[in-house]
């Protein structure tokens, strides 16, 4: 009976001391790669228009076997004013998730919401010193709800599959 329930009744399920639940860890995180672009500078420091920010993310994950996946969030952010384009970030960062004995249903929210929810602090950061080391003030980009984006892209599959067409996949958010 205990071990049908696992330790202390923790719910996990263990057979012959073995833990069978599903485990999930990050295992490290980097920057893949960087782009700061200031095209029009010197000029741009005596713009006095404010710019308008545009931010693109998505969301990119591929298995690299033994229970580990990469995740890579990327980040394009576009500052443009009236006088032309202020400045461009373009970052990729990545970390290396564990994923052991989890089901689809967990596995699919855990690297396509989860993961980039814990990337995205240090992402952001990584922009905002990469802005602020260009000369501009830093930026810092607002949370993202990466679950209810994920939602979302299930909400819109699953429309497309009532519909009888085949689901865009692309992993981006």
């Amino acid at each position: 009976m205990a071990e049908e329930e696992g330790v202390a009744g923790t719910g996990e399920q263990q057979v012959n001391g073995e833990n069978n639940g599903p485990e999930f860890g990050l295992i490290m995180q980097y920057v893949k790669d960087l782009s700061f672009e200031n095209p029009n500078s010197p000029a741009v420091y005596q713009w006095q228009s404010q710019p308008q920010i545009d931010v693109q993310v998505n969301i990119g994950a591929q298995s690299l076997g033994n229970d580990v996946h990469e995740v890579v969030l990327r980040l394009d952010v576009t500052a443009s004013a009236a006088d032309g384009v202020a400045f461009k970030v373009d970052l990729l960062y990545a970390g290396l998730f564990g994923v052991r004995n989890a089901p689809e249903e967990q596995f699919h929210p855990f690297i396509l919401a989860e993961a980039p929810r814990l990337l995205f602090p240090f992402a952001r950061r990584v922009i905002s010193d990469a802005v602020r080391d260009g000369g501009f003030p830093p930026l810092m980009l607002d949370p993202i709800d990466f679950g209810a984006l994920y939602m979302q892209r299930a909400a819109q599959a699953q429309a497309e599959l009532s519909e009888g067409q085949a689901p865009e996949v692309t992993g981006q958010a």
